[in-house]
């Protein structure tokens, strides 16, 4: 076989939450795994950086949680809102009944870093980086492997199962020949960095207003920043002056005061495209599609990361047998769809829920907004607050890990 030929029994195309953490489960359970990461590094700023509670519980049944949490994080026990002049408690994590009773705000490069350095543990673990996935290798009708760029040229990795983990923009779907349903989504999203002080608010929070929506994160000495705009509107709202954008900050989070001045042009400023979508049907033979290939969540609530790995763990705790038998069949891939695709619909809905009667209504919006009855609610009855709090922290069906450490892995 040439050097630039690799067998394996499971490819990973992507080195995200989903495709990091099947490789490193499959590899835990035995099966030999090569997980191809385009970049050389993990080093890219405003990705997902919510690790929700139902994360942190696999983490604990890993073995996992101390170290895990050893890594530097910001703790978020509760998300605040501001509708109007009237600031009401949406969720609180505290309520739960998980080891972690808090959102953990991690970069997501130290996550993927973490899981590799665990991953590189198993001498059947390969990460390739620098190596992107092209296109499938198909016989008869089934996918046989993928063919990568790699920086020492083309390489051809032949699989007994390809995983497609490559992100909303998936190569390896689309060259598949997979169709996405595009769900609709009313808001792009504008990111942005902003200093911190010791005696700002404590709390994760969003300020709703007529015609505007401002996100601010809690990272310690900084605010992470999103400025929710009408989706394809970014153009036009980028094509103004810099201090016309100041300005509108200003007006939601006037305490911000002259810290507006950090943006010093439109360069300090990131476009987020928001994506709603999913595969009717995630696989085809040899390929199974996980995580944002297969399902682009909306930012509502941080779910995407968490949802990715609930799907990573799903997939493995499926798969693991079959691939060390040789014998994965169509119907192995169809049982992964149907255990993951109930709470992808669900959590989908919900996100369009919120898409359609609260964000696009304030976007559009003229009129001071009005604090909903449900919201009311949460602040008049404070023990309701966890209900919201298990939904986005823990999830719908959430996954436990089934596989089991091979001997001698």
């Amino acid at each position: 076989m040439s050097a630039n030929a690799l067998t394996t029994q499971c490819c990973v195309a992507g080195g995200g939450p989903a495709g990091m953490m099947v490789g490193y489960l499959l590899a835990r359970a035995g099966i030999d795994v090569i997980v191809l990461e385009k970049h050389a590094d993990f080093l890219r700023d405003f990705r997902g950086d919510t690790i929700h509670p139902s994360t942190m519980e696999l983490m604990q049944e890993l073995g996992l949680l101390d170290a895990f949490l050893r890594l530097p994080h910001r703790k978020v026990e509760r998300l605040v809102g501001e509708i109007g002049k009237v600031r009401v408690t949406m969720a609180e994590f505290t309520r739960l009944s998980s080891a972690c009773k808090f959102v953990a705000f991690m970069p997501q490069w130290d996550f993927l870093d973490f899981m590799a350095d665990r991953g590189r543990g198993y001498q059947s673990f390969r990460l390739m980086m620098k190596t992107e996935a092209t296109d499938p290798i198909e016989q008869g009708g089934r996918i046989v492997g993928l063919w990568a760029n790699a920086q020492a040229g083309a390489v051809e990795i032949r699989a007994d199962l390809v995983i497609g983990a490559d992100g909303r923009h998936s190569t390896i779907r689309e060259r598949a020949g997979l169709k996405v349903e595009d769900l609709g989504a009313p808001m792009d999203v504008l990111w942005m960095r902003l200093s911190r002080r010791a005696d700002d608010y404590a709390e994760t929070f969003g300020h709703f207003e007529a015609g505007g929506i401002f996100i601010m994160v809690d990272r310690g000495d900084y605010w992470q920043c999103a400025y929710v705009i009408e989706k394809g509107s970014a153009g036009q709202v980028m094509k103004r002056d810099i201090d016309e954008f100041r300005h509108t900050i200003l007006a939601l989070s006037p305490w911000l005061g002259e810290r507006v001045n950090e943006l010093k042009s439109w360069d300090d400023v990131k476009l987020l495209t928001v994506a709603l979508d999913r595969l009717p049907q995630w696989y085809r033979p040899g390929l199974l599609c996980i995580g944002d290939a297969a399902h682009a969540m909306s930012p509502i609530g941080g779910v995407g990361i968490n949802l990715a790995i609930q799907d990573a763990v799903a997939a493995a705790n499926i798969l693991a047998d079959p691939l060390s038998a040789g014998a994965v069949t169509l119907d192995h891939l169809a049982q992964v769809q149907r255990r993951r695709e109930w709470p992808t619909r669900v959590t989908q809905a919900f996100q369009r829920t919120i898409q359609n009667r609260v964000i696009g209504p304030v976007l559009a919006g003229t009129k001071q907004p009005k604090v909903p009855l449900t919201v009311k609610l949460l602040d008049w009855f404070p023990p309701l607050r966890g209900i919201p709090a298990r939904f986005i922290g823990i999830g719908v069906r959430p996954e436990h890990i089934r596989t089991k450490e091979a001997a001698g892995a």
